[in-house]
């Protein structure tokens, strides 16, 4: 497998479509943040992935994460090294708080970094991940004394950090967990459980695991309002900070997946572990919440990795593979056939993973730089109009960006033919590892239904409104004469409607449920033109074989993909009706 980081495309979208620095500079807490500094970090990121991760991507899947027996898990050789050399080089605290020894870096920044691991190594990017997400749940709702604690060692590497949410019975309906939190008379409390599907719960690559476990106390209430979060160290931590005995929690066994294999997904036992709360009682659910917002934009990621990682082999590929005349004409007369880099349908697979890949990570980036707005702004109503944008764009960003992901990969995979299909070539471990970004941290049906039922339905489309009246703006203000103007301007009108389509048929019982996915494509589709709009307006700033090239692919976006919006939006307007128009009966296994 072959990769080179994008990075000057990535340095095009933070400085140019979102004049990064001008931000950074406009805010105290950003300002010594400038692109030099930012671009060294890229640099060094883009050789650690590369020269670090991409070389064990292949044999990690070959070799798996191995349960020994004893609550023992082993990661594939080479990871135990590759995670020393990330902890020592700062990047696991690369966006933390330097007060706990983060470095404080914008998720501007971060969000870069996260999508060079997701192209080289999908299951190694897990661990230092979900490390990053428990120091962000303990940030915002965790003691001083759990920050000073738990965050250096974590940020260091030395230690790392898991979220343990599901349980064999209770996926996306948390409030029927079984987990117990019994109180003991230090103020600890014994936890009794057992947790699935729990990435990096148990490994080699550090001293001691920092789990964060949903649990309920005692007469908590019924639901989801009963739910109390916990801090659980696989080691008791002694008050000098060193280690003390191990807690009575472990693995049970691991999980044998389609793909990410070298990522421990582990079936945690918690038989009376001691644990300390998190935050207030029966407020858990909302701490870990501050977390999976960044999470569920961090899996969007992943899906821009796939996408990016498949691309360039399969470019590379589609330009050395001779097969068939050209159309044209014969392009490599000195050849027996010429590269199927000539043939339209080979182009129309590599374009739309072009497309795919820009346009997410300019989305991505659009969200990160909200997250970041409503982070670091001092501002109280410049804070709460980001933090409704990022509530409004979360599940998109999860969502969408990973449907795409996966469809990139799968084309890219199709450029290969046979040996797509073939494990030498790499093609299909990586439509495997990408697979399950459109499952966990929420699957994306969950997204949708976040993004209809609470982020739309819930407050009459007004975030929809504002998002809306964003883009159209924009569209009017836009001064490059591309037909990607009219398409913004008209797309988003066309949500607008679609939006008040669907509140209006609300008393239907199953109305969001059925069409909750489709409006989500929909949405999708008019926040990728937005982001084409975006870049071909920084682009013809540039000027140039740059410009050209990105008004071209936008046509390509605008003429080959963005028809589908019609297509979504007929579906959800038939309404739910046709779904439930079938008795219970008709869905037996034996039909």
């Amino acid at each position: 497998m072959i990769y080179n980081a994008p990075i000057p495309e990535m340095q095009f979208i933070l400085n140019d479509v979102f004049n990064a620095e001008k931000f950074w500079q406009n805010n105290e807490q950003l300002s010594h943040l400038d692109a030099d500094t930012v671009g060294m970090i890229l640099e060094e990121m883009s050789k650690f992935s590369k020269n670090m991760l991409l070389p064990l991507n292949r044999t990690g899947d070959e070799e798996g994460a191995i349960y020994l027996g004893d609550g023992k898990v082993a990661t594939p050789k080479g990871f135990k090294e590759a995670f020393k050399q990330y902890g020592d080089g700062g990047w696991i605290g690369l966006g933390g708080d330097p007060e706990f020894g983060g470095q404080g870096m914008p998720k501007m920044v971060t969000m870069l970094s996260d999508e060079m691991l997701f192209s080289t190594n999908q299951s190694f990017a897990l661990y230092p991940n979900l490390s990053s997400g428990a120091c962000l749940c303990l940030l915002a709702s965790g003691s001083e004394e759990q920050k000073k604690t738990y965050l250096e060692k974590i940020y260091s590497g030395e230690w790392t950090g898991t979220m343990c949410l599901t349980e064999p019975h209770a996926g996306t309906d948390l409030g029927i967990i079984k987990t117990k939190a019994v109180p003991n008379d230090d103020g600890s409390f014994n936890i009794s459980g057992t947790k699935i599907f729990i990435t990096a719960g148990e490994h080699d690559l550090s001293e001691n695991i920092i789990h964060l476990v949903l649990a309920k106390t005692p007469n908590a209430p019924e639901g989801s309002k009963g739910i109390s979060l916990f801090v659980v160290p696989k080691f008791l931590v002694n008050a000098d900070g060193s280690l003390g005995e191990r807690n009575a929690v472990q693995a049970g066994s691991i999980e044998h997946k389609m793909g990410i294999k070298g990522s421990a997904t582990c079936v945690m036992n918690f038989d009376g572990a001691k644990g300390w709360l998190v935050g207030a009682e029966n407020t858990g659910l909302a701490s870990m919440f501050v977390m999976m917002n960044y999470e569920r934009l961090t899996m969007g990621l992943q899906g821009i990795g796939g996408a990016e990682l498949a691309y360039q082999n399969a470019v590379a590929y589609a330009n050395e593979r001779i097969q068939g005349r050209a159309d044209s004409g014969v392009k490599n007369p000195e050849r027996q056939a010429d590269s199927i880099i000539h043939h339209a349908d080979v182009r129309r697979m590599l374009l739309n993973a072009k497309v795919i890949s820009k346009a997410s990570r300019c989305f991505a980036m659009y969200v990160a730089k909200e997250l970041d707005t409503a982070k670091f702004s001092d501002d109280a109503k410049t804070v709460k109009k980001a933090s409704d944008r990022v509530a409004l764009l979360t599940p998109v960003a999860k969502a969408f960006l990973t449907d795409r992901g996966l469809e990139a990969s799968i084309d890219c995979q199709q450029v290969f033919g046979g040996h797509g299909y073939i494990r030498e070539w790499g093609m299909e471990q990586i439509v495997r590892d990408t697979r399950i970004s459109q499952i966990y941290e929420g699957t994306n049906g969950i997204q949708a239904l976040d993004l209809l039922g609470r982020k739309v339905a819930k407050n009459g489309g007004a975030f929809v409104k504002d998002f809306v009246k964003e883009i159209k703006d924009f569209a009017d203000n836009m001064t490059t004469n591309h037909a990607i103007k009219t398409t913004m301007s008209h797309s988003a009108d066309k949500l607008l409607d679609l939006t008040t389509s669907v509140l209006s048929n609300l008393d239907k019982k199953d109305e969001i449920n059925g069409c909750a996915v489709d409006y989500l494509q929909a949405f999708g589709y008019v926040s990728f033109a937005y982001m084409w709009g975006l870049m071909v307006e920084a682009s013809a700033k540039k000027g140039g074989q740059f410009a050209e090239d990105k008004a071209r692919l936008a046509d390509f976006y605008i003429s080959r993909m963005m028809p589908r919006l019609d297509a979504h939006i007929a579906m959800v307007k038939a309404t739910s009706t046709p779904i439930m128009a079938f008795d219970e009966s008709f869905f037996v296994s034996n039909e």
